[in-house]
């Protein structure tokens, strides 16, 4: 321990610790963001002038959120919705143990396909054993979620993107594999519908770091003109 020019020692001060910051939106952020991408982008300042502000879509962290976005999968979100309300009359109760109680059959009439229950079996089984533990997911970074959801049969980068955008309200995502945002996009930025996936997630790095929230305002776009949506494919 140093002196100081008095005599006295000198306590040495410890730097205050670092917590890692993630770029994360919020209800006092998200039309602010909204702002910001419409004032560099005219298409996006089009679908806001047209449309207004999109939904702030969020989600409880929940092994019932996994199962929803587990069941939303290929299929309609009205498809999806009736099966998670199925398993919730079912189960009194959404939950890892109670799932792990219901057999095939009892799955089967909660319209839960054959193999979306292995992943659902799965992802509780995960839970119960303390493999998997939602509340950490909430304090790693994007690519550490992704590796840990990653290893779960049955979730791969779709589910992850959702979890990461809906849950944990992430803000530099885009679902690529998601076929409403790819169709909005081409339609919005007036791209030929055989424009590759890998082209168009090179054009969203001019939304980093706010690609999640530019996402939000193309699902919106998506969702409030669903005519046009049948002209791409």
């Amino acid at each position: 321990m140093a002196e100081s020019p008095t005599g006295k020692a000198r306590v040495k001060t410890q730097k205050p610790v670092k917590f890692k910051m993630f770029n994360t939106f919020s209800k006092n952020t998200f039309q602010s963001i909204c702002d910001k991408l419409a004032a560099d982008d005219e298409d996006l300042d089009l679908i806001i002038k047209e449309h207004g502000y999109p939904p702030m879509w969020t989600r409880p962290n929940s092994f019932e959120t996994l199962v929803h976005i587990i069941l939303e999968q290929q299929v309609s979100l009205a498809s999806a919705l009736a099966a998670l309300k199925k398993l919730q009359e079912k189960t009194g109760g959404l939950t890892p143990d109670a799932i792990l109680k219901l057999n095939d059959e009892e799955l089967k009439t909660c319209y839960v396909s054959r193999q979306k229950a292995i992943y659902i079996r799965n992802l509780a089984t995960a839970i119960t054993s303390g493999e998997l533990n939602l509340e950490a997911l909430a304090n790693m970074p994007d690519d550490a979620v992704r590796t840990e959801l990653i290893r779960l049969k049955g979730i791969g980068n779709w589910t992850i993107d959702v979890y990461l955008m809906f849950v944990l309200q992430r803000a530099d995502v885009f679902p690529i594999g998601d076929l409403a945002a790819v169709n909005a996009m081409k339609r919005a930025k007036h791209f030929p519908k055989e424009t590759t996936k890998e082209t168009l997630l090179e054009f969203t790095n001019n939304w980093k770091p706010y690609r999640t929230v530019a996402c939000m305002i193309l699902w919106h776009h998506y969702l409030s003109a669903p005519m046009r949506n049948k002209v791409i494919k």
